[in-house]
């Protein structure tokens, strides 16, 4: 069975408006905690103040419950960034935003490393537990 959530955004700067679809699929082992992690190192947004491109490595380390994403779709999810205007912290945490809203995981780290822009190194990372849920 597939789950999909349709998101669409708006950005600002005139930037066309993009529809971003994650699908998932059932935790084949759902009673056994596992982490799955992705490295996305193609990530690019434009920067909101000067619509230059910004390059970054996202990581997503999760534990999943009864969902895990499908891979094509996250692809092509954050692809979709590639010509939307976004702050360093507010695309990691929208990605972080999405991603548990589509898969509802025990515990979920995403991490932005940005490449040097003006002499300066970013790295941001957002963290989601589940609620009752101390440590990974």
């Amino acid at each position: 069975m597939v789950f999909r959530l349709l998101l669409t955004c708006a950005p600002k700067g005139g930037y066309r408006r993009s529809v971003k679809i994650l699908e998932t699929f059932a935790n084949p082992t759902p009673g056994r905690d596992y982490e799955i992690h992705f490295e996305c190192p193609e990530f690019t947004c434009l920067c909101p103040r000067t619509g230059q491109p910004d390059f970054a490595r996202i990581d997503i380390h999760y534990f999943p419950d009864r969902l895990c994403i499908e891979l094509k779709s996250l692809k092509l999810y954050l692809w979709s960034y590639r010509n939307q205007g976004a702050f360093h912290e507010a695309v990691t945490n929208k990605i972080l935003d999405d991603l548990v809203g589509v898969c509802r995981p025990r515990y979920m780290k995403v991490t932005g490393d940005f490449y040097v822009r003006g002499g300066i190194h970013t790295t941001v990372t957002v963290e989601h537990r589940k609620k009752g849920r101390k440590t990974r």
